[in-house]
């Protein structure tokens, strides 16, 4: 049985360090292909960010080289525009559609509650600045209470999402804006440099995209029929963006499906007003990054499986050539009981235990000598494993039985009181004699057990406690052999 367990022990061990060192490698191995693939992912959302910000910008540097002209185009047209309004202020008698003919330019009439009141835009007439745009609407308070012509950069058309470019002219009463918006969705520079050709091919490019939208501070979409409308959760992580300029990212839906909106703020080179500063929207999901992370998940698992089974075969030859040799190193090779080192190494652990007191029993085979010599060593063998075998058996499994060499045994007991020992005592004369009789028969040898006891004090050393047995089992042995005595009791003794 302590072979056994001993083998057990060193088996389960292994085990153990084998899963160990095979789970921290594997794990190590699944964490760099994890942090691997999900970097992948960060490189494509960030070069899809830096291709966007870059045609914006591009757009923005080839519009700014004709954008001057555009703008003294439109500062004549409004300048005509004003001489009309002092000849007739009644904006309510003017020809929006001829205005619209003759400047080449939509015409739009902003009124001091920045509400179009008149356009050649029909859609735009009633558009109410304060209710939609309400930085927009500041800008325009400054604007129409000033004396001087202003125009922006590149905008949007609010119910059409088409680019535009819109300018302001305060009429001297103060009481409207005369604005001009021009059309820049035909012109030749932006079919050279088409940002919105560049975010298709993004999409078609990147299946983890959903869509990319460019919107402006307040939340309109350039050229394209979107409302400005979003989530509140959304409107809020937008707002942030445009108020911090700080890149923010949220999760939310796209037709019903998970997705995230990753805001990134935009601002011109060249600044005209508040429509150069942009956010660019992402909508995109990570189906395919989460795809390939369960993959490797599971490649992971079954690489752990094989790494596994192979450390444990390992393991095994590993033991099949060790386990052996380091039983006994602390075991007895003929009766499987533990050594003398062994035994050492017990009693020294037990007396640094000082509060919790033992007892050793010695137990020698007399005449044994007798054995070998008349019946031969194999016999005397068979007498020893069954000596060991009754040993076990008798004294219960929470003490330590142990073979010092020859014919002598010892048994480590770690909490019995002296009573239950000296009754053990007695059982183990009366079984050795029994399976004595058992192997050698009636022959003419005399084979008999003497036993010695000692009960750990403080101060005790192994030596002095292996010599309080000793000679409790000397002083047995001089009163006849086949009992035991107690280390300081002189009297007192057992036969079996």
């Amino acid at each position: 049985m302590p072979k056994r367990n001993f083998q057990l022990q060193i088996t389960v061990l292994l085990i153990a360090f084998s899963l160990f060192i095979t789970f921290v490698i594997a794990f190590i191995d699944h964490n760099k292909l994890k942090s691997r693939v999900i970097e992948e992912h960060k490189l494509r959302l960030t070069l899809a960010e830096s291709t966007i910000l870059t045609s914006l910008h591009t757009v923005d540097k080839a519009y700014h080289l004709f954008d001057d002209e555009l703008a003294n185009k439109m500062k004549k047209n409004s300048e005509r525009w004003l001489a009309y309004y002092t000849e007739n202020p009644n904006v309510d008698q003017w020809d929006m559609d001829a205005l619209k003919e003759e400047f080449g330019m939509d015409v739009y009439i902003i009124n001091d509650k920045n509400v179009i009141i008149r356009s050649s835009f029909k859609e735009d007439i009633g558009l109410d600045f304060q209710n939609c745009c309400v930085e927009f609407s500041k800008v325009l308070d400054k604007r129409r209470n000033g004396h001087i012509f202003a125009d922006d950069g590149l905008d949007v058309q609010q119910k059409t999402g088409e680019l535009k470019k819109f300018s302001y002219m305060p009429t001297p009463d103060h009481k409207y804006l005369l604005q001009l918006g021009y059309a820049l969705d035909d012109e030749h520079i932006f079919n050279e440099f088409n940002v919105w050709k560049v975010i298709a091919d993004l999409e078609t490019s990147f299946d983890f995209l959903y869509k990319i939208l460019i919107r402006n501070s307040e939340g309109y979409v350039l050229r394209d029929r979107i409302e400005a409308e979003m989530p509140a959760d959304r409107l809020a992580v937008f707002q942030q963006t445009v108020d911090s300029g700080v890149t923010h990212e949220i999760d939310g839906t796209w037709n019903n499906k998970a997705a995230k909106y990753r805001y990134l703020p935009y601002k011109a080179d060249e600044e005209r007003g508040i429509s150069t500063n942009r956010v660019v929207e992402i909508a995109y999901h990570e189906n395919e990054l989460n795809r390939q992370l369960s993959k490797y998940k599971n490649e992971f698992i079954i690489q752990l499986l094989v790494i596994l089974t192979i450390a444990l075969f390992i393991s095994f030859i590993i033991f099949r050539w060790v386990a052996k040799p380091m039983h006994l190193a602390f075991h007895d090779s003929l009766t499987g009981l533990k050594n003398r080192a062994a035994f050492e190494e017990i009693v020294e652990e037990r007396l640094k235990r000082k509060d919790h007191p033992f007892a050793l029993m010695m137990i020698d085979l007399d005449n044994f000598k007798l054995v070998n010599d008349h019946l031969g060593h194999s016999e005397g063998d068979q007498l020893l494993i069954v000596t060991a075998d009754t040993i076990q058996h008798c004294i219960g499994k929470d003490n330590i039985p142990a073979r010092l060499g020859g014919d002598e045994f010892i048994v480590v007991f770690p909490q019995h009181k002296e009573q239950d020992i000296t009754e053990i005592s007695s059982l183990l004369i009366h079984q050795i004699r029994r399976e004595i009789k058992g192997i050698i028969g009636s022959d003419h040898i005399d084979v008999t057990v003497s036993i010695g006891i000692a009960f750990s004090e403080e101060g005790d050393s192994l030596n002095t406690l292996y010599e309080k047995a000793d000679i409790a089992l000397y002083e047995s042995k001089k009163r006849g052999k086949n009992q035991y005595q107690v280390y300081g009791e002189n009297t007192r003794e057992r036969y079996g």
